[in-house]
């Protein structure tokens, strides 16, 4: 039955601390690496309870927008707040466990097969993916291209026609996980590490070490902020 005609609630106060917080942010033209005011003064400034402060900025961090260190301040790690609905967030949230399930259970047995069934070009493909998201990584960025490829390349290498179809039917659902699990503190790096550790069992023609080394990772990418977020419904915080 659709909940589409679900009683009508107004705008959460934490949503409205967040764009303020964007628009604080773009009008002072602050930058990656600064520092927001403590939540004591953000809530004394904004009117509102330092409850509603700090559900906004659980909610950037989530984002992988800011970065709170313990008795050290919140800061930017990117020189904007352009966050995302927090209606798409729960939304995604609600979908991601299954998601990550499916990936698991597929791409374990992509890998297994891989390594029995990979071609020199297959390498060749999985490391050219490699390269790509170590650049990305170091020019900054999350290295979101570079993991796409090597999945896909790994996809390729099983040379498994029904599997692969399976995987493009989740593709945009995979491509949510990703972004997700590559904006957490420290992912791209470690990520990039157990693509390596896939790639020598798979090169190395070894089945079992390929999907225990997959399985690793998938639940690696598990471990995200957004599955510890418990979104506030009322409209009254």
């Amino acid at each position: 039955m659709t909940d589409a005609l679900r009683p009508m609630t107004k705008q959460r106060l934490y949503e409205q601390v967040l764009e303020r917080l964007r628009q604080y942010v773009a009008e002072g033209g602050l930058r990656a690496g600064d520092r927001l005011p403590p939540e004591r003064d953000l809530a004394q400034r904004l009117g509102v309870s330092r409850a509603s402060v700090k559900q906004a900025i659980v909610v950037l961090e989530v984002q992988g927008l800011v970065e709170a260190r313990h008795g050290g301040g919140t800061y930017l790690v990117r020189d904007s707040l352009d966050t995302e609905p927090v209606d798409r967030m729960v939304e995604r949230r609600r979908r991601l466990p299954d998601v990550l399930e499916a990936r698991e259970a597929l791409e374990t047995k992509l890998a297994e097969l891989a390594a029995e069934r990979r071609s020199e070009e297959d390498l060749a493909a999985m490391r050219s993916a490699l390269a790509h998201m170590s650049e990305e990584i170091s020019a900054g960025g999350h290295g979101v291209e570079g993991d796409r490829l090597f999945h896909a390349a790994v996809t390729a290498a099983a040379h498994s026609g029904l599997l692969a179809e399976f995987m493009r039917s989740i593709a945009e659902q995979i491509a949510e996980s990703r972004t997700e699990s590559l904006r957490q503190p420290g992912r791209p790096s470690r990520s990039l590490s157990q693509h390596r550790a896939i790639l020598d069992a798979i090169a190395a023609q070894q089945p079992r070490q390929a999907a225990t080394a997959m399985r690793r990772h998938v639940r690696t990418v598990a471990k995200v902020r957004l599955l510890d977020w418990e979104p506030e419904e009322s409209g009254e915080s």
